[in-house]
């Protein structure tokens, strides 16, 4: 017991496959596949904890909390043995150059993709009692704090089959906790843990690719719903979610068999993009960094419509447009001290969608009248941002929250008024959910920001670091 990170426990009924040894450290990634002839050496490629001894551990590092909470609970030692819940978030993304400067390693892909988890709740059902109560919530979800690595892989997130290979072996420890609980002394009791998973920190291209559907740049815009492009440029603000990880199942099913005979179209048609097995379980929902930062380009590339008035005269030239890009960097440079970035990111996002930056680019729009529109948008806009941004919006933000609807409903009407030359048929994948999506998964989960990507992407921060060192 004195020794770190060694903690007695065992799951009920035992996991199936997976050993019931409890002092496990760091293990090769690729552990269980057999040595396959490959351009780099296999033993380089991937490490990890495996699935149950990493949540023991993080479960031993609250225990001072879930202690704490329960004696604020008056739920005190002897009564709460069974009954706890435990809800995780798992966050998966993958990260560009992680090259060694001028390293003698092996040769392998300069990539990398990192697989972590965050405890959010723990919560318990106390014997007799009809709802359970909160013993711990943790207070900074998107901190890398919080964010357990459990898989660290040289893999590029694109080559499908390598990271399936070194996930599968997370995926079937995963399912095995599903339908098991696990028994761990914590404040000197013996105490029954059930685990919830619920996999929201992925990029869209992520969600994609574990669930089996056809890349961002399908005609099926959504990854919650089955809305084509078109549909959803027509119909802004009404849909609901409908896709999950079984009926993806589903559908890849009858992808792969075909039942009716069907055409190539036909049957894409009919499985609305599902065309590859879904391989890992995904929660259905928005990812709030990538949401900010695909609506961030989005009005960038409107402000730049709208400085050279493309409303009036529908199809420019590439030099004039890259004429409009310049003065537009020129301006926010100048007046927002806002260096021009290569590829959006969260920081420039987050000071680009503001009234003072609109108001920086009004100074370049021509006509009067397309400034108050594009003032009214940011506004309707920066209204609905704190809804997803917020850890718990009916807390943070409950006004904005009941005009959610109301908001999205107007900004929809002007997209597709005024900005009709950008709206006519096509819509990005982030505007849709925006609008579309957000109420919906308030009300399942209470949460949007909460459930985000951040906690993984800071720890990239930290993974690069280490990587130097």
């Amino acid at each position: 017991e004195l020794l770190p990170g060694y903690h007695p426990f065992e799951w009920q009924p035992a996991l199936r496959n997976v050993s019931p040894a409890c002092q496990v450290g760091i293990i090769d990634g690729l552990s269980g596949w057999t040595a396959s002839v490959d351009d780099s050496p296999a033993d380089t490629i991937s490490r990890r904890f495996r699935y149950d001894v990493a949540l023991v551990s993080a479960l031993k590092d609250l225990e001072e909390d879930i202690v704490e909470g329960l004696r604020e609970h008056g739920l005190e030692d002897s009564s709460c043995t069974s009954g706890f819940t435990v809800t995780i978030k798992e966050s998966c993304d993958g990260m560009g150059d992680v090259s060694e400067k001028h390293g003698g390693g092996p040769a392998i892909p300069e990539k990398a993709v990192r697989f972590s988890f965050t405890v959010m709740s723990v919560s318990v059902l106390a014997e007799g009692e009809e709802e359970a109560v909160t013993v711990f919530r943790e207070q900074k979800p998107n901190s890398e704090m919080s964010c357990k690595p459990l898989c660290l892989m040289f893999v590029d997130e694109s080559d499908h089959e390598t990271l399936t290979a070194i996930l599968g072996p997370v995926v079937a420890e995963r399912n095995a906790m599903k339908n098991s609980r696990l028994i761990l002394a914590m404040g000197g009791l013996p105490r029954s843990f059930r685990f919830h998973f619920r996999g929201t920190g992925y990029d869209e291209k992520m969600v994609r690719e574990m669930e089996g559907l056809e890349a961002s740049g399908s005609t099926y815009v959504c990854t919650l719903c089955d809305a084509t492009r078109a549909e959803a440029s027509q119909n802004m603000v009404l849909h609901s979610v409908t896709r999950s990880h079984d009926e993806n199942l589903d559908r890849y099913e009858m992808w792969r068999s075909n039942p009716y005979s069907e055409s190539a179209d036909e049957l894409r048609d009919r499985v609305k993009g599902v065309s590859a097995k879904p391989f890992m379980e995904t929660q259905p929902t928005l990812d709030a960094l990538h949401c900010d930062i695909g609506n961030a380009t989005e009005f960038y590339k409107i402000f730049q419509d709208e400085i050279g008035e493309v409303h009036c005269r529908p199809n420019p030239s590439r030099e004039e447009r890259r004429s409009w890009r310049a003065a537009l960097d020129k301006q926010l440079r100048k007046k927002m001290k806002l260096k021009p970035v290569m590829r959006m990111n969260g920081n420039f996002a987050r000071r680009l969608m503001t009234a003072e930056a609109v108001e920086v680019v009004c100074e370049l729009v021509p006509s009067q009248q397309r400034s108050e529109a594009l003032r009214e948008l940011m506004n309707l806009y920066l209204q609905m941002k704190p809804v997803w941004r917020a850890t718990c919006p009916a807390k943070e933000c409950p006004d904005q929250l009941c005009r959610y609807s109301f908001n999205s409903q107007r900004f929809a009407d002007l997209l597709s008024s005024t900005f009709k030359y950008r709206y006519d048929g096509k819509i990005t994948n982030y505007l849709h959910k925006t609008l579309a999506h957000v109420p919906e998964i308030i009300e399942r989960d209470g949460s949007i920001g909460a459930w985000a990507s951040e906690g993984n992407e800071s720890g990239n921060k930290l993974f690069r670091r280490f990587r130097k060192m």
